[in-house]
């Protein structure tokens, strides 16, 4: 039988920060599958700083939010409905149908998580493309070698707070983040092993850096851009790497901010300036979800959500993970039946 799903959609372009008038919360019905589709009641919902740029008019590296439209990102959910042998009733997916309570999806564009390596929540944050956007900024667009000095902005973030993690792993020396207030600056050193922490709104970002790192830093994990990057650059050694993973304090700018005005330090100091799309990087998702399960397993890796509960609750979530409202991965919890 049909299923009644409560969904969110885009209705305007948000001009500047978004607003609540820019959205609705509709109610739809979704049909039963056809051969090859499943229905998914979704369990945990994503919401990500990237899906702040799909709400603006115009092509990026992905498809912008059509108006009047469900709005989608990554979900888990289980199955309710099948019409494919092989993604049973029961089986638990990801997929990226979410904003919604039920969802049709292709059973080609589902994909089967393994709940006993880790909850199913998991593969939306640190074994999804949120802990492989570490992962993969870190051992292939700006690589840790032994004894680096490795920079986190954004660090106490669904990114960030596994990044100093595997900075740690793959061997680097000093491992510093870059956090909003002093609680998340004392959890950075205190739960997830950072060697030092800046307090971005204490202000003096590059005085607080040099002072961390008074050796300079060979490695910059970018969420933040803005004035961590012009730190970070003051900061940087000879034959640094910076991987620009975000930019979040740029996203809801009404005009295009003027670029870092130390970029020419770039030349002279041959940084090596690296954007990051996890897209490019999906066949690595099999390995790292073993390799990270297992340390999420033994202790060794700490991942910290912060869960809103309902639907109805999705969207004060993004505007509250925009505004750094939360620490580690935000989700969305929906109720079940």
């Amino acid at each position: 039988m049909p299923f009644s799903s409560r969904e969110w959609q885009l209705v305007a372009r948000p001009v500047g920060e978004p607003r609540p008038a820019d959205f609705a919360f509709v109610t739809t019905t979704v049909p039963d599958p056809a051969p090859g589709q499943v229905v998914v009641r979704n369990d945990f919902l994503s919401v990500d700083p990237y899906m702040r740029g799909r709400m603006n008019e115009g092509e990026s590296y992905i498809p912008p939010f059509g108006l009047g439209q469900t709005m989608t990102g990554t979900a888990v959910g289980t199955v309710v409905a099948s019409q494919a042998p092989d993604v049973p009733v029961g089986a638990t997916v990801t997929h990226f149908l979410g904003w919604r309570e039920y969802a049709l999806v292709d059973a080609a564009a589902v994909q089967l998580v393994d709940t006993a390596l880790a909850p199913a929540e998991a593969y939306l944050g640190v074994l999804g493309t949120t802990g492989l956007t570490a992962w993969a900024t870190l051992t292939e667009i700006a690589p840790v070698r032994e004894g680096d000095v490795v920079f986190v902005s954004g660090a106490a973030g669904a990114v960030g707070s596994v990044a100093g993690q595997f900075a740690r792993k793959l061997g680097a020396a000093k491992v510093i983040g870059s956090a909003g207030g002093p609680e998340k600056a004392a959890r950075l050193v205190e739960q997830y092993g950072y060697d030092a922490a800046l307090d971005y709104r204490a202000g003096d970002v590059a005085g607080q850096l040099a002072a961390a790192a008074p050796e300079g830093i060979d490695v910059y994990l970018d969420n933040v851009g803005g004035e961590h990057l012009d730190a970070a650059l003051a900061a940087m050694n000879l034959n640094g790497r910076i991987g620009l993973v975000g930019a979040i304090s740029a996203y809801n700018a009404t005009e295009l901010p003027p670029g870092p005005a130390n970029l020419p330090l770039a030349i002279g100091k041959r940084i090596t300036l690296r954007g990051m799309n996890v897209g490019d990087h999906l066949h690595l998702v099999a390995d790292y979800a073993r390799q990270a399960g297992g340390w999420l397993k033994d202790g060794t890796l700490v991942a910290d959500e912060t869960v809103a509960d309902g639907i109805e609750n999705a969207l004060d979530a993004f505007l509250s993970m925009m505004r750094g409202g939360n620490t580690g991965k935000m989700l969305v919890r929906l109720a079940r039946d």
